[in-house]
Protein backbone atom coordinates (compact mmCIF):
# COMPACT_ATOMS: atom_id res chain seq x y z
CA UNK A 1 0.00 0.00 0.00
CA UNK A 2 1.25 3.40 -0.78
CA UNK A 3 1.32 6.35 2.26
CA UNK A 4 -0.80 7.92 0.09
CA UNK A 5 -3.97 4.77 0.79
CA UNK A 6 -2.18 4.84 4.49
CA UNK A 7 -2.59 8.35 5.34
CA UNK A 8 -6.12 8.24 5.82
CA UNK A 9 -5.85 4.86 8.11
CA UNK A 10 -3.33 6.44 10.18
CA UNK A 11 -5.43 9.16 10.97
CA UNK A 12 -8.78 6.88 12.12
CA UNK A 13 -6.09 4.99 14.16
CA UNK A 14 -5.02 8.28 15.97
CA UNK A 15 -8.08 9.20 16.60
CA UNK A 16 -9.35 6.08 17.86
CA UNK A 17 -6.35 6.38 20.42
CA UNK A 18 -7.33 9.68 21.36
CA UNK A 19 -10.97 8.83 21.80
CA UNK A 20 -9.65 5.61 24.17
CA UNK A 21 -7.25 7.85 26.04
CA UNK A 22 -10.27 10.39 26.66
CA UNK A 23 -12.59 7.54 27.93
CA UNK A 24 -10.10 6.26 30.02
CA UNK A 25 -9.85 9.57 32.03
CA UNK A 26 -13.04 10.07 31.88
CA UNK A 27 -13.62 6.56 33.40
CA UNK A 28 -11.18 7.06 35.75
CA UNK A 29 -12.73 10.56 36.76
CA UNK A 30 -16.12 9.07 37.21
CA UNK A 31 -14.71 5.97 39.52
CA UNK A 32 -13.43 8.28 41.49
CA UNK A 33 -16.33 10.61 41.91
CA UNK A 34 -18.65 7.47 42.09
CA UNK A 35 -16.28 6.72 45.15
CA UNK A 36 -16.27 9.80 46.68
CA UNK A 37 -20.11 9.77 46.74
CA UNK A 38 -20.10 6.58 48.26
CA UNK A 39 -18.30 7.84 51.24
CA UNK A 40 -20.42 10.78 51.68
CA UNK A 41 -23.74 8.49 51.53
CA UNK A 42 -22.42 6.39 54.05
CA UNK A 43 -21.70 9.67 56.46
CA UNK A 44 -24.69 10.95 55.91
CA UNK A 45 -26.38 7.20 56.47
CA UNK A 46 -24.24 7.15 59.91
CA UNK A 47 -25.72 10.40 60.97
CA UNK A 48 -29.17 10.18 60.14
CA UNK A 49 -28.63 6.58 61.94
CA UNK A 50 -27.19 8.96 65.25
CA UNK A 51 -29.97 11.63 64.68
CA UNK A 52 -32.98 8.61 64.83
CA UNK A 53 -31.47 7.56 67.95
CA UNK A 54 -31.40 10.36 70.09
CA UNK A 55 -35.05 11.54 68.61
CA UNK A 56 -36.08 8.32 69.76
CA UNK A 57 -34.68 8.14 72.68
CA UNK A 58 -35.76 12.19 73.47
CA UNK A 59 -39.31 10.78 72.86
CA UNK A 60 -38.83 7.84 75.68
CA UNK A 61 -37.50 10.93 78.06
CA UNK A 62 -40.77 12.91 77.34
CA UNK A 63 -43.07 9.90 77.88
CA UNK A 64 -41.58 8.91 81.15
CA UNK A 65 -41.86 12.62 82.15
CA UNK A 66 -45.39 12.54 80.89
CA UNK A 67 -46.36 9.17 82.92
CA UNK A 68 -44.40 10.79 85.94
CA UNK A 69 -46.77 13.90 86.20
Amino acid sequence: MSNVALAPLEQQLDELIRVCEQLSEENQSLREEQEKLKTERNVLLEKTSQARHRIESMIERLKLLEHET
